[in-house]
């Protein structure tokens, strides 16, 4: 059994037989070979040790393979030191884990004067991966040794049981999307008011049909995931596969929250948006969004606090401006301060070690305040019965 991490409701299990373990070892290899993996890469696997599905997704993905897979179980179970215990070792060809701790660990990796020349992949799977990630990873590779590796997303969801990768890619294009697996799922792509599957290229929310699963179930499951390149059937401009893939970048409406900026009407901000800018942002490394109630009081307005590394020396006053000016520029909403900290104390608040996702949005205002939109799967599920999708949320379990 896994389980989604219950972030807007309680945990939903998803069960698997032995014929769903053997889909989930066969999604595996094929994530492992679209990655461009070879027997001979030696690979450290970061996802935390718990039953979710990156971790044993990378586990059985590992053993139908052949190669050399050291799982670590994450911070929760060795700490960001005993992870660097194994960089130093192993000298791994591939790292595999989320963004957010992934980083944290080359940094220190670096702060630590390690050197490895070897490493060819870092694949991120368990959060989006934006373009700013994606650069700030390479230059902690090239501060290590490796000025070559690549830097690759993976999406899944609990309820698929699979995942699909990115095949690598030359920096000075687009990554060429998610290379599906049209044998063992189905993935449409609607407009969420609708309901109707929209054409080819086009964007929407995915929604998944399994073709050969067991265990628990789902038909025409709503993802809550936006797709803004859609579903595309062209043969993949790097690697050559002629699968489905997906294409652009994925948001979430949960991450559409609710901010009441003065005592009469809300606004709408779209953290998934914010998320970019932050990571896009020159010399800013770590970072948090801070939802809160003006002076802790329930009945105050709300507040928006970036919690910020900065690197390279950059300097203050100059990051408060470009992230005020970037900020409103996306979200109408200007953060009411910047709280600069050190890497040691923005692993404390991202709760490195401690969380089993890393906490990069948090919204500490007491919950009947803290409205969320489209924030139950399960609401869009029994919607998915209009033009076009007729067909309700099943489940067999």
């Amino acid at each position: 059994m896994t389980s989604t991490t219950g972030r807007s409701a309680d945990p939903i299990p998803v069960l698997y037989t032995r014929h769903d373990l053997a889909n989930l070892m066969a999604s595996g290899l094929r994530l492992f070979e679209v990655c461009g993996g070879q027997s001979d890469f030696r690979m450290i696997n970061m996802f935390p040790y718990a039953p979710h599905l990156a971790f044993w997704q990378t586990h059985y993905g590992g053993a139908a393979f052949g190669a050399l897979v050291v799982s670590t179980g994450g911070g929760k179970v060795m700490g960001t030191e005993g992870n660097l215990r194994f960089l130093r070792k192993l000298k791994p060809d591939v790292l595999i884990g989320m963004p957010t701790f992934m980083y944290h660990v080359l940094h220190q990796a670096a702060e630590q004067g390690l050197h490895w020349e070897n490493l060819r992949r870092i694949v991120l799977g368990g959060e989006k991966v934006s373009d700013g990630m994606r650069l700030k990873l390479r230059h902690l590779a090239a501060e290590l040794g490796s000025p070559n590796a690549d830097v690759l997303g993976v999406y899944g969801f609990t309820e698929a049981k699979m995942a699909w990768a990115e095949c690598p890619f030359p920096r000075d294009q687009a990554p060429g999307g998610y290379h599906l697996y049209p044998d063992l799922g189905v993935i449409e792509i609607i407009d969420p008011q609708s309901g109707e599957v929209v054409p080819s290229g086009h964007p929407g929310e995915i929604v998944f049909t399994p073709l050969d699963a067991r265990g628990t179930v789902l038909l025409r499951y709503r993802t809550g995931d936006f797709i803004d390149g859609g579903l595309t059937y062209e043969p993949c401009p790097h690697c050559g596969r002629s699968v489905p893939r997906l294409v652009g970048k994925i948001s979430r409406s949960a991450e559409v929250k609710e901010m009441r900026l003065d005592k009469l009407k809300g606004t709408l901000v779209d953290f998934n948006q914010l998320e970019h800018v932050l990571d896009d942002v020159p010399g800013v490394g770590a970072w948090q969004v801070e939802l809160r109630k003006r002076h802790d009081d329930p009945m105050e307005v709300d507040e928006l606090v970036l919690h910020v590394q900065k690197t390279n020396g950059a300097d203050e006053e100059h990051l408060v401006r470009d992230l005020n000016i970037r900020v409103v520029e996306q979200t109408e909403v200007h953060p009411n301060r910047v709280v600069f900290h050190c890497a040691e104390e923005m692993r404390e608040l991202h709760g490195v070690g401690r969380q089993l996702k890393e906490q990069k949005i948090v919204d500490h205002r007491p919950s009947d305040s803290s409205a969320t939109a489209g924030d139950s799967r399960s609401e869009q599920n029994e919607a998915l019965n209009g033009a076009g999708a007729t067909d309700k949320l099943e489940v067999a379990a």
